[in-house]
């Protein structure tokens, strides 16, 4: 996203936490200033050090920081503000950070920001993608995978630079704010579609075993008890149950949003990993 907006011509300042996030800003063309979002104090002074014209919020706002964000912005004069939230509001499951996530909006709707709130569905594509990257790898390894409930209910990923894309036209556009979009891929697909899509990306023809949900959750609700880090939570098997398609037509109107196929962006994340 960053060397996006350097492309479009705008001068970026990121929050840093520590020496990595500084080097790695600067690698892609920005400058940072320190700050800490466990200390409003910092991002206060960060915020007015930066004399920014338009705030864009990547941070997750399911951590409780929605406060010191909104409140550092509106402190140093910010009139205009992109958030990041998600589509995992609208889950029906009992999820810990679905009422701090909901707040985070409430605390951004109610402030004085010319804000907008972007709500991507499951992000994919970049280097550092935990979802579709872990997919890929497993398919390299081996075709045979594992669908809890048969993967029949639907997904909608959306790739990271079509997401970044929605972002600077929300930066751009007038018509954004006061607005919430969901960014979304062109069409929902289901699960186990996602499977043999990712596998043609590999070049593996995937051979899938069906798993009973039920069953696969109390084995993952056991692991998560023994492991530290878990790299596979209970929650988001038991988020394969639930359909997550999303229309983006209101998205498409304003911000011009076309998002990319999923088979195309897969290849290409493929590509990019290897």
């Amino acid at each position: 996203m960053v060397a996006d907006a350097i492309r479009e011509g705008h001068h970026i300042t990121g929050l840093a936490r520590s020496a990595a996030a500084v080097r790695a800003l600067e690698r892609a063309g920005a400058q940072a200033v320190p700050g800490d979002l466990d200390d409003p104090a910092s991002v206060d002074a960060a915020f007015r050090a930066a004399k920014g014209d338009v705030l864009i919020n990547i941070a997750s706002l399911g951590f409780g920081h929605a406060n010191v964000i909104v409140s550092a912005a509106e402190a140093a004069g910010l009139n205009r503000a992109i958030f990041i939230s998600t589509t995992a509001i609208f889950t029906t499951l009992p999820a810990a950070t679905k009422q701090i996530r909901t707040e985070a909006e409430k605390t951004v709707t109610s402030s004085s920001l010319g804000w907008t709130i972007l709500r991507p569905t499951m992000i994919y594509g970049g280097p550092d993608d935990r979802n579709m990257a872990r997919l890929l790898a497993a398919l390299r390894r081996s075709p045979l995978l594992p669908l809890p409930g048969g993967g029949k209910r639907l997904q909608q990923p959306v790739h990271v630079d079509d997401l970044a894309s929605a972002v600077l036209a929300a930066v751009r556009l007038d018509a954004s704010i006061g607005r919430s979009y969901t960014i979304a891929g062109p069409e929902a697909l289901t699960f186990r579609k996602v499977v043999e899509e990712a596998g043609a990306a590999v070049g593996r023809r995937v051979v899938t075993v069906t798993l009973p949900l039920r069953t696969t959750l109390a084995v993952a609700r056991g692991y998560e008890r023994l492991a530290a880090r878990p790299p596979l939570r209970a929650e988001q098997i038991a988020r394969l149950a639930e359909d997550k398609a999303f229309s983006i037509a209101d998205a498409a109107a304003d911000l011009g949003f076309a998002p990319r196929p999923f088979d195309q962006g897969i290849r290409a994340e493929a590509a990019l990993l290897t």
